[in-house]
C-alpha cells in the first residue's frame, strides 16, 4: 500500500489539474533539459551515495520494476501484456539514461493515460447497472503483491467490484441511488481528467524517483517545484498572502486563513470563497485559474514579499451566478507555525501531590539554513523555539517536562545535535559515518542545561531519523524516560545536492537530489537503523511494523555497530525504570480508558491483516451496526464515569497554532474516519466546513497515550521527591529537587 504511485498521491492531496487538458491532447514528451538533468543525477548517484552502485543493466532491471510499481502498484490499470510490451527496455534504461534518451518512460506512462481513461469509461459505464448485494462477493482491495491481471476480462472484474464496493459504502451512509450515481460519476470524472493533466515534470520525477530509490529508500529526486516545497517546510516560512488551499469540484478554495497573514488582516477573504482568477501586481492582466492543478494555483499566488497579488473571487456563501469580488493584496513573509513547537500543561493528580508536567510537542526538525547564514537574528530553529519554550514552562513552574516526537519523520541533523544539548551539559550526541568509512561526531559543545529536571520523551513508528537521533542520545545518557512504541528505524544521513548549482546554470531546471550521504550510529556504538530506538516503557502499537518503518523496504541498509564513542552518562535510569513499569501496568489493568486505547491498537492490526472486504450489504451492515453500538457504549461508559469521578489528569494550558499558504489540504481526516462513521466520500467531496470539522473533532478527542505518558513522568516525579538518594541516581548531578 505504501508504494502506491505518484499521480495517486497526487490526486489525494488535491494536486489535481493544471490548465485543461483532454485525454485527446498531446502525448507528454521528455524536456531536453529533463535528459541533462538524469546524467547529473546519475553522476552523483553512481560515485558519492553511500551506498554507490552503477548504473547498469542490474540497476536498470530494478529502474524498470519501480517506475511500474510507482504508476500502478495496486496493479488497477496495466495488464500483463503493457509490461512486456516494454520488456525489451528492462535492462536497456542505464544506456538509455546515457544516451540522453527518455522515450520508454514517457511511452509507458502516455500508456497509463490511455489505461486510466479506459477504466474510467468503465467504471461510469457500471454505475448504469444495478448491483446485487445479496450473493457472496469479496473484494480484494489490498493488490500490492497482486500479478498483472492477463486480460481486460479480468480487469474488468476488478473494477466492477471496486466500483461496487463504492455504491455499497454510500448505500451503508444512507444515500439514496440517484445521489449515489451522482456522487460517483463525479467522481470518476474528476479522477480522469486529473491523471490526464500531470505534466512532464511530474512524469520526470516519477522516473527519476524510480532511480533514486532503486538504490536506497531514502534516496529522491526532487524537480524544481518540489524542491521549492521541501525548501519551505524546512525553513517553515514563504511568501504569500497566508491561507490554505483546498481543490473543491474545479474550484481553488480557501480551506483556512492564517492569522496575521495578509489575507487575514484584509478582512475580505473567508474560508469556503473560490478563487477564479489571479493577477499579477495593481494592473496586471487576470489569468482564469477555474480548473487548474492546485500548485499551479499556489504559483500564481506566492510571489516576491511587498509584492501585490489580485484575487477574483467567488463568495462560500453564494452560488456559480453570485457576484464576484476583486480584492488586492500585498505578499508578505508569513510562517508555517503549524509544524512549529508548541507546549501545553498537563495536571496529575492521582499521587500524593498534584504535578504539572510541561509537553512540548515538536512535529519535525525544522531550520531556515538561509536566515541563519544571512545572519537574521530571528531565524527559525526547532532547538531556539524549544528552548524559548522551557523557559516559560519553567516559569510556569512545571514540574517535569514531555517531548512529544510521535509522527515526528525528522528534518535537520545539526537541530537534533543542538536539541540534546539543552538536556545535557556537554558531549557527543551522535556519530556518522561517511561513505569512505571516515567516522565523525556530532558534539554538544555548549556548557550547561536549559532543562535539567524529570524529562521523558515520546515516540512511536512514525518517530524517524532526527527523532531517532534525539531519543537515542536522551536514552544512552540516561537522561529521560523513552516512551510509546518502537521507532521507525531510518539510521541514515541525507545531504541535498543542487544539480543546477553542479551544472552552474544560472536559472534552476534540473532540480535536486535529496541523496543519502552517511549513517549515523548511536553514542552506545549501535545504530537505529532497522532496528530503531526501543521505548524504556512500550505502549501498545499497531502492528505497523511490515508496511510501514525501515524493516519493510527490501533494500534498506542493514544493521551494524562501531566503536562506543567516549562519554559518560549524566544519570542512571535502571533503578527507576521498574518501577515506573510496574505503576504504569498496575494503572492502565484498572483503567477502562486505557483498555480502549489497547483495544482500538489491536483493532487496527486486525483491520490491518486484512486484505479483502464483503461486498455483501446484510454482512457489512452488521459490522457497522456492531461498530457503532461498540462507539456508543464506550461513549455512554465515559459519560459515566466524567459524572462519577473527577479525571485525574487535565490540560492546564495550551498554545494553537495555524497552517500557512502554499500547503495542500490532504485527507487530514483519516484519523478521525477511524472514530466516526463511514460516510463514503473522499476529503475533497465534503464540505470544506465539514471537513475542517472532522479533523477538529479529531484534534480534540483525549489523547490517551500522551495522558498516561504524563502520569508516568509524574510517577518518577513522585518517587524522587520522596527519596533523595534515588534523585541523585536518575537527575544529573546538580540538578535542583526538593523534597516533599
Amino acid at each position: 500500500m505504501r508504494k502506491t504511485l505518484l499521480v495517486l498521491a497526487l490526486l489525494a492531496s488535491g494536486l489535481a489539474v493544471a490548465k485543461p487538458a483532454s485525454q485527446a491532447g498531446p502525448l507528454l514528451k521528455p524536456a531536453e533539459d529533463q535528459a541533462d538533468a538524469a546524467i547529473w543525477a546519475s553522476r552523483f548517484l553512481t560515485r558519492f551515495h553511500y551506498k554507490a552502485v552503477p548504473l547498469d543493466d542490474a540497476m536498470s532491471a530494478k529502474m524498470f520494476d519501480a517506475y511500474f510499481d510507482s504508476l500502478d502498484g495496486e496493479k488497477l490499470f496495466f495488464l500483463k501484456s503493457d509490461v512486456e510490451r516494454f520488456s525489451a527496455a528492462r535492462e536497456q534504461l542505464d544506456d538509455a539514461i546515457f544516451n540522453k534518451d527518455l522515450s520508454m518512460p514517457f511511452a509507458v506512462f502516455n500508456l497509463y493515460l490511455q489505461r486510466v481513461a479506459e477504466r474510467t469509461a468503465f467504471s461510469r459505464k457500471q454505475l448504469e447497472k444495478p448491483f446485487d448485494f445479496s450473493t457472496a462477493e469479496s473484494y480484494a482491495y489490498d493488490r500490492e503483491k497482486a500479478a498483472w491481471a492477463a486480460s481486460s476480462d479480468e480487469l474488468d472484474d476488478l473494477w466492477r467490484k471496486r466500483v461496487k464496493n463504492d455504491v455499497l459504502r454510500l448505500r451503508l451512509a444512507g444515500k439514496k441511488d440517484d445521489e449515489i450515481r451522482k456522487t460517483l460519476d463525479k467522481r470518476y470524472v474528476g479522477f480522469g481528467d486529473r491523471v490526464a493533466q500531470i505534466n512532464s515534470e511530474d512524469v520526470f520525477q516519477t522516473f527519476m524517483n524510480a532511480y533514486a530509490t532503486s538504490i536506497e529508500p531514502h534516496t529522491n529526486y526532487l524537480g524544481p517545484r518540489a524542491s521549492e516545497n521541501f525548501d519551505i517546510s524546512m525553513k517553515l516560512s514563504l511568501e504569500g498572502i497566508g491561507a490554505v488551499l483546498q481543490r473543491e469540484d474545479e474550484y481553488t478554495a480557501i480551506r483556512e486563513i492564517v492569522p496575521g497573514g495578509p489575507a487575514a488582516l484584509s478582512g475580505k477573504l473567508k474560508v469556503g470563497d473560490r478563487i477564479l482568477s489571479v493577477g499579477q501586481g495593481e494592473h496586471g492582466p487576470l489569468t482564469d485559474v477555474i480548473g487548474w492543478r492546485l500548485d499551479d494555483v499556489v504559483e500564481q499566488i506566492r510571489g516576491q514579499k511587498d509584492t501585490v497579488v489580485r484575487l477574483e473571487v467567488l463568495p462560500a456563501d453564494g452560488g456559480p451566478d453570485a457576484k464576484h469580488q476583486m480584492l488586492s493584496l500585498v505578499r508578505k513573509k508569513v510562517s508555517i507555525e503549524e509544524q512549529a513547537a508548541k507546549k501545553q500543561i498537563i495536571e496529575v493528580k492521582d499521587g500524593p501531590v498534584p504535578r504539572r508536567v510541561g509537553v512540548i510537542q515538536l512535529p519535525t526538525f525544522y531550520l531556515d539554513f538561509d536566515a541563519r547564514r544571512r545572519g537574521d537574528k530571528d531565524y527559525k530553529s526547532a532547538t531556539r523555539d524549544t528552548a524559548k519554550l522551557l523557559a516559560e514552562l519553567k516559569q510556569e513552574k512545571v514540574d517535569g517536562v514531555v517531548i512529544d516526537l510521535r509522527n515526528n519523520g525528522g528534518g535537520s541533523l545539526s537541530e537534533a545535535t543542538e536539541l540534546t544539548g539543552l538536556f545535557i551539559d556537554k558531549g557527543p550526541v551522535v556519530q556518522v559515518r561517511s561513505a569512505q568509512g571516515r567516522v565523525e561526531s556530532e558534539d554538544d559543545s555548549q556548557s550547561g542545561m536549559t532543562w535539567d529536571g524529570p524529562l521523558a520523551v515520546m515516540v512511536n513508528r512514525g518517530s524517524a531519523s532526527a527523532s531517532e537521533i534525539f531519543a537515542a542520545a536522551i536514552q544512552d545518557y540516561g537522561r529521560g524516560v523513552i516512551i510509546g512504541e518502537p521507532t521507525f528505524g531510518k539510521g541514515t544521513v541525507q545531504m541535498l545536492v543542487d544539480l543546477d548549482n553542479a551544472a552552474q546554470n544560472e536559472k534552476p531546471k534540473y532540480g535536486e537530489l535529496k541523496m543519502t550521504s552517511a549513517q549515523f550510529f548511536r553514542i552506545n556504538g549501535g545504530t537505529t537503523q532497522l532496528r530503531g530506538v526501543v521505548p524504556d516503557i512500550a505502549f501498545p502499537d499497531g502492528g505497523e511494523a511490515k508496511e510501514f518503518g525501515e524493516s519493510s523496504y527490501p533494500n534498506a541498509l542493514p544493521w551494524s555497530s562501531i566503536t562506543p564513542a567516549s562519554y559518560e552518562a549524566v544519570a542512571d535510569l535502571k533503578p527507576i525504570l521498574p518501577m515506573l513499569a510496574s505503576r504504569h501496568e498496575a494503572r492502565t489493568a484498572k483503567s477502562k480508558e486505557w483498555q480502549y486505547y489497547a483495544e482500538d491498537q489491536n483493532e487496527i492490526k486486525r483491520l490491518r491483516a486484512e486484505k479483502t472486504v464483503s461486498l455483501n450489504e446484510a454482512e457489512r451492515r452488521k459490522e457497522r451496526d456492531d461498530q457503532e453500538a461498540r462507539k456508543k457504549a464506550r461513549d455512554a461508559e465515559r459519560s459515566a464515569l466524567e459524572k462519577s469521578e473527577k479525571s485525574d489528569v487535565s490540560v492546564a494550558s495550551a498554545t494553537t497554532t495555524a497552517i500557512a499558504e502554499g500547503s495542500t489540504a490532504e485527507d487530514a481526516g483519516n484519523d478521525t474516519v477511524a472514530h466516526a462513521s463511514d460516510d463514503g466520500l473522499q476529503a475533497d467531496e465534503r464540505s470544506i466546513k465539514s471537513q475542517v470539522e472532522r479533523e477538529k473533532q479529531a484534534k480534540e478527542r483525549r489523547d490517551v497515550a500522551l495522558q498516561e505518558a504524563a502520569r508516568i513522568l509524574a510517577d518518577e516525579i513522585d518517587l524522587i521527591h520522596a527519596d533523595t538518594k534515588l534523585a541523585q541516581q536518575v537527575l544529573p548531578q546538580g540538578a535542583r529537587i526538593s523534597i516533599d
